[in-house]
């Protein structure tokens, strides 16, 4: 039985999959199985995995059902004591399983560790953005509540199998927020930790499906009303909290989307839920980005965004600290 179980779900994504799987195959820790879901793709990619001889790699084929549906069939498939997650389009290093199985091993209180994340262009350069999570311990349900980052990303965290025998598989009913929905359940009975290194790099998309701020809302509405559905009275203020955040996120997608009166309006929402939020970076920036908007336009904004990048990118790879996909 290998040890580790990784689960690629694969929908038209062979573009990018050579990259992923490759990232996989040249893991220092060898004992795994990759299990590459076919979602229904029309892209060749049942032809592309076919010709892998690794025996390691398996291929799963069904007709579309969606990402939660494709990582379902692959947690159910597996056979290791361990399962991780990899979008088709993203990259581990190769240390990463190696360092995420020995802390599971050496703690077996902790369900699930994570790991940092690089963020990279569609074309796998750095935006020299790294994503860190500091959520270890006991509390992390209650940061997943508030729209905090916990799992940087859906390729990041090792998961014991038995976790998903007490939770459950992914909520195919969600459209948007799946993942957090999962972290929420997991947190409620099992420990995180975190490698605290960027050891996966994930790929920013224009026009992923994030961009459906209405749609998302909605999703962590129904995501944040089930969890708190009987919890102490002391906790509820952690549900506004939350529903501040979320609004504050959208605000930056909704900029992302060049909808300046939708990004105004979930910045004031923000605001009427969590008012605290008033003092934090993340309220000012935005403010400042939103009013940069209103006074140049977005072709200006865009330009300066392109700017900041290629000078985060360069100190970067100056520093040496976080000089990874810098191609």
């Amino acid at each position: 039985m290998p040890k580790v179980s990784v689960v690629i779900p694969a929908y038209n994504a062979v573009a990018y999959l050579l990259e992923a799987v490759e990232s996989v195959l040249k893991q220092t820790f060898t004992d795994f199985e990759v299990l590459i879901v076919d979602d229904g793709s029309s892209d060749g990619t049942v032809e592309w995995v076919s010709q892998i001889k690794d025996p390691r790699v398996r291929l799963i084929s069904q007709q579309n059902q969606g990402s939660s549906g494709a990582r379902n069939t692959g947690i159910t498939a597996a056979l290791g004591e361990y399962i991780a997650l990899l979008d088709a389009d993203d990259i581990w290093e190769p240390t990463k399983l190696q360092k995420q199985v020995r802390y599971l091993e050496e703690n077996p209180s902790v369900g699930l560790v994570d790991t940092w994340t690089v963020l990279i262009d569609q074309q796998g350069k750095s935006t020299g953005k790294v994503v860190v999570s500091y959520a270890e311990g006991d509390d992390v349900w209650k940061q997943l509540v508030q729209f905090k980052t916990v799992c940087c990303c859906d390729s990041t965290p090792l998961i014991r199998r038995s976790c998903f025998e007490t939770v459950g598989l992914f909520n195919r009913e969600l459209p948007f927020l799946e993942d957090l929905d999962m972290w929420i359940r997991l947190a409620s009975h099992y420990r995180f930790a975190v490698v605290k290194e960027p050891l996966v790099r994930y790929r920013q998309h224009p026009g992923s499906k994030s961009t459906n701020c209405q749609a998302t809302l909605e999703a962590f509405r129904t995501i944040i009303e089930k969890a708190f559905e009987s919890v102490p009275a002391e906790v509820l203020p952690l549900r506004q909290r939350g529903y501040g955040r979320i609004h504050l996120y959208l605000a930056w997608r909704a900029i992302n989307n060049q909808d300046y009166d939708q990004a105004l309006h979930f910045n004031h929402q923000a605001i009427a839920y969590h008012p605290q939020l008033i003092f934090s970076w993340d309220f000012i920036r935005q403010t400042i980005a939103l009013t940069l908007l209103k006074k140049f336009g977005h072709q200006t904004y865009d330009k300066m965004k392109i700017i900041i990048q290629a000078l985060r990118r360069r100190r970067s790879t100056t520093n040496g600290q976080w000089g990874i996909g810098n191609s």
